[in-house]
């Protein structure tokens, strides 16, 4: 896989040698278990699979070169390139800015772009139609365009079925910077909907079924799908996804699909009504919810997950970890006040949150490490060395790093 140029403050040695160890133990990417870096009075189960990804590597290097490359010119982000507060405060401080928040709100208008400028696309990719106003600026959009390749490999399995006549399904959240992309695309091809889970599609069924009008559709999945969309659009489905979502998630919902179909049409007929799509998460996902539920196994005291709090991907690691533990979702050390006190956000209600004697007041303490695909290495690195110092009689890191095991 190709190696990118990513500054070396989002590096870090302790990682970098765990990585090193597990790819000489496990070359094929065969076990799940975590690393144990044991540090005496504290210990880390960390993920098999963490960290930055191909995709946001890429982005990364493009962003960081357009700067080198356009010395006094005026350089935009479309929106946040990766869902990482380090890494955009780090752009951001080096002059670039923000065009859109997020949620699409305009923060800079297309208006006041020239040709002179430069605007990056962030790796979730650009709606169609924005590409084209910036396009209609003569704003060289494809010079530094970060779309993630297993985003684009998306758009691709979505023209597939679209052109063969498959109304799309797209899992994903659909306020998502990735997922409005992968809607503009999916819509040019044929009619394309949003759903966010299992519940939404057991929605959708009822109009697949026709035990809803078309009358109620508008109110359940308003803003989520194509122009002039009618129930005959729901005769041939096929599914893709968010390439960050939960991976078992998206699987559930495919299957739940073709049921309703084999259902309504019967197996003979099923091919003429369920396009067989295979699975769209890309790799990192997969790796680090797989890895993720390979710690599940595992004897801990609480986990700790790390990453941007608008980080979809991230969530889903944060959603796991707390099937069996008591879980922080924090985006740095700075969130962990002292040896009792942490900040920490409450995904689900977009709250942030603080929690007293989060460390067991017992050693060894085990805490579980992961981290989302857009968190730097530096970062775990950070939490390490935060909390290795509220404890006495910690072994030093080249000792605990000669004594790596899984």
């Amino acid at each position: 896989m190709k190696a990118f140029k990513v500054p070396e403050f989002y590096r870090s040695p302790i990682i970098s040698k765990i990585k090193q160890y597990r790819k000489i133990q496990d070359p094929r990417k065969k076990d799940n278990t975590p690393t144990l870096l044991d540090f005496g009075p504290v210990q880390y189960l960390i993920a098999r699979h963490f960290g930055f990804c191909y995709g946001v590597e890429n982005a990364i290097e493009i962003s960081f070169r357009a700067l080198d490359e356009n010395p006094g010119k005026r350089i935009f982000l479309l929106s946040q390139m990766i869902h990482n507060p380090d890494v955009n405060k780090d752009l951001t401080e080096r002059g670039v800015q923000f065009l859109q928040d997020t949620s699409g709100n305009q923060l800079i208008p297309f208006d006041s772009l020239t040709p002179e400028d430069v605007v990056i696309i962030p790796a979730f990719g650009a709606p169609l139609d924005i590409l084209e106003i910036l396009e209609s600026k003569n704003i060289k959009t494809e010079a530094y365009n970060t779309t993630c390749p297993f985003v684009e490999r998306v758009w691709k399995k979505s023209e597939l079925i679209g052109k063969d006549n498959y109304t799309i399904i797209i899992h994903g959240k659909h306020n998502h910077e990735e997922t409005k992309a992968t809607f503009s695309r999916s819509d040019q091809h044929n009619k394309a909907i949003i759903v966010r889970d299992l519940e939404e599609s057991k929605v959708l069924a009822e109009y697949i079924l026709g035990s809803k009008t078309f009358e109620q559709f508008e109110n359940d999945f308003k803003g989520r799908y194509s122009k002039d969309f009618n129930l005959k659009d729901l005769e041939r489905i096929g599914v893709i996804n968010q390439t960050t979502m939960l991976a078992s998630e998206t699987q559930e919902i495919a299957d739940f699909f073709k049921n309703v179909m084999i259902s309504k049409y019967g197996h003979d007929q099923i091919s003429s009504h369920f396009a067989d799509t295979r699975d769209t998460l890309c790799y990192a996902t997969n790796e680090n919810q797989d890895a993720t539920y390979g710690i599940l196994d595992s004897k801990a005291d609480l986990a700790i997950v790390l990453g941007g709090y608008n980080s979809s991907n991230t969530s889903h690691l944060v959603e796991l970890c707390e099937r069996k533990f008591p879980t922080f979702f924090i985006n740095s050390e700075k969130e962990i006040i002292d040896a009792h006190t942490i900040h920490h956000f409450d995904y689900p209600n977009k709250k942030h949150l603080s929690t007293n004697n989060f460390l067991p007041d017992k050693t060894p303490v085990r805490i579980i490490l992961t981290s989302g695909a857009s968190c730097p290495d530096s970062v775990m690195e950070g939490v390490i060395h935060k909390i290795n110092s509220f404890f006495s009689g910690t072994i030093s890191v080249e000792e605990a790093i000669k004594h790596l095991s899984n």
